[in-house]
């Protein structure tokens, strides 16, 4: 089971990010790489989402993975916010089912996103999520 993270009163998405892969990398030892972070500020929801689905992914890494190097990208565009989280550890071969999948799907569906979870068997999983631009 994830830890929940949760943004504290005056963080940006940006720093709660941050600030938890910095201290999930040390507790691990799992290298994390952050491509990109949100220049911007996205919504409670939004934000609470990619926390969360972040936290799912984050425990399924140190749990199966076996990966050395995680990659974490959030970007913020015109259509709207994208989250990658890519391992090179195991990978995996078909459908995956289970109560963090459900979740990670669940926290995207619930702010109007989408997310896809792809793996390569010896090569690693990418999780992937976008939410869509409102208004």
């Amino acid at each position: 089971m994830s830890e929940e993270l949760r943004l504290h009163e005056g963080r940006s998405l940006a720093q709660a990010l941050e600030e938890h892969l910095a201290e999930w990398a040390e507790r691990t030892g799992i290298a994390v790489e952050i491509w990109a972070l949100p220049a911007h500020d996205v919504s409670p929801s939004t934000a609470r989402a990619v926390l969360a689905t972040l936290g799912e992914a984050l425990a399924n890494v140190e749990s199966h993975s076996g990966a050395r190097v995680v990659s974490v990208a959030v970007t913020l565009g015109p259509s709207g916010l994208r989250m990658t989280v890519s391992d090179d550890g195991v990978g995996f071969i078909g459908p995956l089912t289970g109560r963090g999948v459900t979740a990670m799907r669940t926290h995207f569906a619930e702010v109007g996103g989408t997310l896809g979870i792809n793996g390569v068997l010896g090569e690693g999983t990418t999780v992937t999520g976008a939410v869509p631009h409102r208004g």
